[in-house]
């Protein structure tokens, strides 16, 4: 079984549709760790406060929970599991506060501490609670706090780990939970070399597996079933088309996300700005260069020092004064997922008190405008409000840019055509 498994993680890894591909390297997942362990922390300090709410619609839970779900395939439908279902009353730590409060401290327990054993008490403390509702979905949370001591959970995880393991653990309890994570670590150290020391990777690799992208090997001693095996690895291909129209979707996401970037950057530059490129988008390629050529390697000494350095470098486009190192403009560039990372990129930057306080901008389609106005007015952004954030439309950018380049100066003439938040 080691040697199938074997081949079956690298045709998995050497799959451009598989999760390895599309959501394990892509570049925005990294960006999103740090806004959302911000966003647990905001979760226990409203439920500390008391001021968190009995209704999950609007909730910092909501907003937090909703911009782990929007990230590619394999965390569709996390937000399932905290959907409040009144005639059911679960999960029960909207209306009964001793239960919401003992997820609070769960989350506040799992934030401050560093090792895999006080994680596990702090998992078996809430489970000896019994909680209604309150399960496993959960560890796609804790995952954001600890990529390489918990993985994430889903339906398609455990069919994929009972698939390849032959187990029987099942859904909605922590035991079990814990049980496939002790059988996952021990899946990760024996391929180790092809996978990754963040979870992530081999629970990409069950997912794919789970939802049928993938078949698991056969057992040891049926020729017959080895031989149809490998017949049908070698036209996975084939057999993964109803998977192609997202994964194209997505790649089109990242081009134009890409594209937009580049436009700044060069609007930037003929503004006479320095240019900052988010740290891991550098390397993106657009019309044969790398999206970070002729910009800054490192961002000025006074950024650098910040506190909230490790998000700022993560913004999509900066633009700096090269006299004073100030930044006068940031943009973060929503194609589809939520604004929630950015804003809280943009709120790091505002605490610095190193910026303009009119050049925060948020870039997106035309046609998200009404969709990012109805995400501000939510109770978890209320701090947000504040920063004069402006909403960019794609078409205003792309329509007048070259003429700003020409003729503008300063950030007026983006400032021109895009709106107040």
């Amino acid at each position: 079984m080691s040697d199938l498994l074997r081949v079956l993680i690298g045709r998995w890894r050497d799959d451009p549709g598989s999760t390895y591909r599309t959501w394990f390297l892509w570049e925005e997942r990294l960006k999103n760790f740090r806004s959302i362990r911000r966003g647990i922390a905001q979760i226990v300090a409203e439920i500390e406060a008391g001021t968190f709410g009995n209704v999950y619609k609007g909730s910092s839970l909501e907003t937090i929970v909703a911009s782990i779900a929007e990230q590619r395939q394999i965390f569709k439908g996390a937000d399932h599991a905290f959907l409040w279902k009144p005639k059911l009353r679960i999960p029960d730590i909207y209306e009964n506060q001793a239960n919401q409060q003992a997820f609070g401290r769960l989350l506040h327990h799992c934030s401050c501490c560093s090792t895999e054993k006080e994680i596990i008490v702090g998992i078996e403390t809430i489970d000896r609670l019994g909680i209604k509702g309150l399960g496993p979905a959960v560890a796609n949370l804790l995952y954001f706090l600890h990529p390489t001591v918990m993985p994430p959970f889903n339906t398609a995880i455990v069919n994929g780990f009972n698939a390849v393991t032959g187990s029987k653990v099942k859904l909605g309890r922590w035991d079990q939970y814990l049980a496939m994570r002790a059988g996952m670590l021990r899946l990760n150290q024996n391929y180790r070399d092809l996978l990754s020391n963040d979870l992530g990777a081999i629970a990409g690799f069950l997912f794919d597996v789970g939802c049928g992208r993938f078949s698991a090997p056969p057992v040891l001693g049926d020729n017959l079933a080895l031989d149809a095996w490998l017949a049908e690895l070698s036209k996975t291909r084939e057999a993964a088309k109803k998977f192609e129209g997202s994964i194209a979707a997505d790649r089109e996401g990242d081009r134009t996300h890409t594209e937009v970037q580049a436009w700044l950057r060069d609007l930037g530059r003929a503004l006479d700005y320095e240019v900052w490129i988010a740290a891991n988008d550098r390397g993106r390629i657009h019309d044969g260069r790398m999206l970070g050529a002729g910009c800054l390697n490192c961002l000025p000494n006074s950024l650098e020092r910040m506190p909230g350095a490790e998000s700022i470098r993560l913004i999509d486009v900066l633009w700096i004064d090269p006299d004073g190192a100030r930044v006068m403009a940031a943009f973060e560039v929503e194609h589809t997922t939520s604004i929630y990372s950015g804003i809280i990129r943009m709120l790091d930057l505002a605490l610095s008190g190193l910026h303009a306080t009119d050049g925060l901008f948020l870039v997106a389609p035309d046609a998200r405008e009404g969709e990012v106005r109805a995400q501000l007015q939510r109770p978890a952004f209320s701090r947000v409000r504040d920063l004069q954030v402006r909403y960019l439309p794609y078409g205003e950018l792309q329509k007048n840019r070259d003429a700003i380049a020409r003729f503008g100066t300063g950030i007026k003439g983006v400032q021109a055509i895009s709106r107040l938040l």
